[in-house]
């Protein structure tokens, strides 16, 4: 097959809460100590944005307040699955395949700037129809979230922004993209499973092992592929610039910051520089994590989420 995931396939809602995929999803959260739910309303969706389609999940009880998640770079809305889980609990959680990436449509003008993403989130907000939602988002979905956030400061209720911001350690980010970089495809998922484990010394191979379905695709000749589109390295920089210090220090909602405690993307200085020019501002350094915090040190990184939310009015 070509797809190695259950996905809708229209725009009709597609029940995932009694897939293999969610057992297997319930099955990691007790290997992880991770409190969940046996049964949550979870459910796959397509949508049109700005003329291009987009796949989303959703979890739990309409009637709770809504929390949108934004995934990283070569990451797709199953990368939050565990969090997703374990905060449908209290939350109505939308987890988004931003353009290009996970089962989202691929950009037909190959224009994936933090700039066109917030510009898709904005529509997003209006199609499900969320009031004053929390938005956190990691890495790419940090900036994205800033953006948006800079852009349209009277829709978000809250932001959280995970180990990225104005200021990030160019030695951190270019060894990301030289990873991304060197796998693009494989013979067998046996091989992209092999060079995963070697990168990401937080999880375990069987864990990482559940996760290879959503990031993955098998091509016509029968390799993989890592599932989103790989001309958005290649696309010319935008001009319009992604929000500074000086101008998030006008946002008025409260802001967490989240750092891997072994990151080099997100450094502890440039870290605090971001709090301190915050007017509400929450910094959280998780530890036994590098970038990846959400997926690396699930449970530390969903405490400290779950304290903030808690916090909020």
């Amino acid at each position: 097959p070509l797809y190695l995931n259950e996905f809708s396939d229209s725009l009709a809602p597609h029940d995932l809460s009694a897939s293999d995929e969610f057992q297997s999803l319930l099955e990691s959260a007790a290997d992880l100590g991770i409190d969940a739910p046996d049964t949550v309303r979870y459910r796959s969706h397509n949508t049109v944005l700005r003329s291009q389609r987009f796949h989303f999940l959703e979890w739990g009880d309409p009637a709770n307040p809504p929390l949108i998640l934004l995934h990283g770079s070569n990451q797709s809305a199953h990368s939050w699955d565990l969090v997703s889980l374990h905060l449908s609990r209290d939350w109505h959680v939308f987890a988004l395949d931003q353009r290009g990436h996970g089962d989202s449509e691929w950009s037909r003008t190959a224009d994936y700037s933090v700039h066109e993403m917030a510009a898709d989130l904005a529509a997003f907000i209006e199609v499900i129809g969320a009031t004053q939602p929390v938005v956190i988002g990691h890495s790419m979905g940090g900036m994205v979230t800033l953006t948006f956030t800079r852009n349209h400061p009277g829709v978000p209720s809250a932001i959280g922004v995970v180990d990225i911001g104005p200021e990030v350690n160019a030695e951190g980010t270019k060894m990301i993209r030289e990873f991304v970089g060197r796998n693009i495809e494989f013979d067998d998922m046996e091989e992209f499973l092999d060079r995963v484990e070697k990168y990401d010394r937080y999880r375990t191979r069987a864990h990482i092992a559940k996760t290879l379905k959503y990031n993955l695709l098998r091509r016509a000749d029968g390799k993989y592929v890592t599932k989103n589109d790989r001309r958005r390295f290649h696309a010319e920089g935008d001009v319009r610039r992604t929000p500074a210090l000086d101008e998030l220090a006008q946002l008025p909602m409260p802001v967490l910051i989240v750092r891997g405690g072994d990151s080099n993307v997100l450094v502890q200085d440039a870290a605090e520089r971001f709090v301190d020019a915050l007017r509400d501002g929450r910094l959280v350094t998780i530890p036994d994590c590098g970038h990846n915090v959400a997926s690396q040190n699930t449970s530390g990184f969903l405490a400290a989420v779950k304290d903030y939310l808690a916090s909020l009015d």
